[in-house]
């Protein structure tokens, strides 16, 4: 239920950038260039980096809803579920583990991240970019977990497969265009 009381009790984050739109355009931009911008990684890979972050935040809000978007452009059903529970026996690509290890760690202990940590991203054959591009994703999706929670923003499983699908199908600016 949201705590913004000016919103339906049942208040989407579409619904709120909505009632704010000012910073809503600037962030759907910066998810737009993040997320859909040129990277090493594809955009299913970004997506599925932002639904591991927010299942090791439990926030089902934006695990769910990038979880679906991570499915839509080929990520398997069930593996973001298994890497969330489990990273090392989990069904992730040998070369995404590290990077799925390193935003993790980034997000439950931040200050304890090494240079080791960095190292294992390299070892794997990404590079500098890619590892800047993770470190991004991995904040905005804590930042995004945060803002879902601290608004007490919640959606069901028809809306979470509809948002999912509407950001794999029309990215971020297509959210933004609904402002």
């Amino acid at each position: 239920m949201s705590y913004l009381k000016s919103l339906p009790a049942e208040t989407t984050l579409l619904q709120v950038f909505r009632a704010y739109p000012g910073p809503a355009r600037h962030l759907l931009a910066f998810h737009e260039t993040l997320l859909r911008g040129e990277s090493p990684f594809s955009p299913g890979e970004r997506e599925m980096i932002a639904a591991y972050v927010s299942g090791v935040n439990s926030c089902d809000y934006c695990h769910g809803i990038h979880t679906v978007t991570a499915e839509a452009f080929g990520v398997p059903e069930g593996v973001l579920t298994a890497a969330v529970a489990d990273l090392g026996t989990a069904p992730v690509d040998d070369k995404l583990k590290p990077v799925l290890a390193y935003v993790g760690k980034l997000t439950r202990t931040p200050s304890r991240m090494t240079e080791a940590d960095a190292e294992a991203v390299f070892a794997a054959g990404w590079d500098e970019r890619a590892l800047h591009d993770a470190v991004l994703v991995c904040a905005l999706f804590n930042f995004m977990n945060r803002m879902v929670e601290g608004l007490g923003i919640e959606a069901d499983a028809a809306y979470t497969t509809t948002s999912g699908e509407r950001l794999a199908e029309g990215g971020y600016a297509g959210l933004a265009g609904m402002l």
